[in-house]
């Protein structure tokens, strides 16, 4: 073949397949929205990195800038093979557009089956400098009008990230909020199917390190929790959604309401409820560990201004008692 052919060849498609096991799935048998995703992001990593690397130049790995859409039109099951077949559809100077398609394959039958469908855009990275990006050769399209197609994509897909920068000013609550989502397993309950409270507050904690660190940007510690409080059980089978938000901030401090919500998806009552709420402090360090002011937090709605305020007076009684029992340690 001639090297512009082959270059073509390795830019179009790429397949790749393996057997789903059991650890791939869940108790029912369908395998994780997670492992399909992994080897949809494989494969769009290896055509785009075979790509940018197919002309001589600098040495660059693709690294993922957007996952566009990915259409979960079918469960995959344990015993299946997973085909994966990735396409470069468009190229811009700096950046890849890749199609990705998963079939099933039942084995014994040789019957295959769409499953997912995914649009991811990558961006080379220079194998010696990590903040550069490099130039991306272009592709042969079929026609103008897939140029055209792919030129209005990326144009669109753009406008969707300017748009979402736009839309989070810096210091307010909707710029650090962060939510995580658990399947709650046999290895987070205890011997009568409940979560344990460990594991709970452990995820409460990691959402407000999270929201501490995307508000101030700095390495950020626990400084006290409020009183936690557990207000129903969470069964094994739940699916638990931990949200955080900040609510109020002083020089020093940062206050961060975080809740527990679960989804029932066993026995025959399905239903969404409040499993437990806390307040967790935060306090911003320096590298050598000491205390760093605090951005103050931007309040935009009257709902914030009431977390706000209230956030302001657990902080002045904490303070309070604070001082109250300092003065009691020193008169002794």
């Amino acid at each position: 073949m001639r090297p512009t052919v082959i270059r073509r060849f390795l830019e179009r498609l790429l397949f790749h397949a393996r057997i789903m096991r059991p650890d791939d799935a869940n108790i029912a048998g369908n395998v994780h929205g997670g492992t399909i995703l992994k080897m949809i992001e494989e494969a769009g990593a290896i055509i785009s990195t075979r790509h940018c690397n197919s002309m001589s130049g600098e040495k660059c790995v693709a690294a993922l800038a957007r996952v566009e859409r990915t259409d979960f039109l079918s469960p995959m099951s344990i015993g299946e093979v997973g085909h994966v077949s990735a396409e470069i559809t468009y190229t811009s100077k700096h950046s890849v557009e890749v199609q990705v398609n998963v079939l099933a394959e039942n084995i014994l039958t040789g019957a295959k089956r769409l499953t997912n469908r995914a649009t991811l855009w990558y961006v080379p990275l220079s194998l010696t400098n990590v903040d550069k990006v490099t130039e991306v050769p272009p592709i042969q399209y079929k026609n103008e009008g897939q140029e055209e197609e792919g030129k209005k994509r990326y144009e669109d897909s753009l406008n969707v990230v300017a748009s979402d920068r736009q839309n989070k000013e810096p210091y307010t609550v909707g710029y650090s909020q962060s939510s995580l989502i658990h399947l709650v397993g046999p290895s987070d309950c205890t011997l009568h199917g409940y979560v344990h409270g460990g594991v709970t507050m452990k995820l409460m904690d990691e959402v407000a390190g999270i929201v501490a660190a995307r508000h101030c940007k700095t390495n950020i510690v626990t400084a006290s929790v409020d009183a936690i409080n557990f207000h129903r059980k969470i069964q094994k089978g739940c699916i638990i959604t931990i949200s955080g938000r900040m609510t109020f901030t002083s020089n020093k401090s940062m206050e961060i309401e975080v809740f527990v919500d679960a989804d029932t998806l066993v026995g025959d009552t399905q239903e969404r409820y409040r499993a437990v709420s806390a307040f967790f402090t935060y306090v911003s360090l320096s590298k050598d560990l000491k205390p760093l002011p605090v951005p103050q937090l931007v309040l935009e709605t009257e709902e914030e201004k009431k977390r706000f305020e209230e956030g302001k007076g657990r902080y002045l009684q904490t303070k309070t008692k604070r001082q109250m029992k300092s003065q009691s340690l020193t008169q002794q």
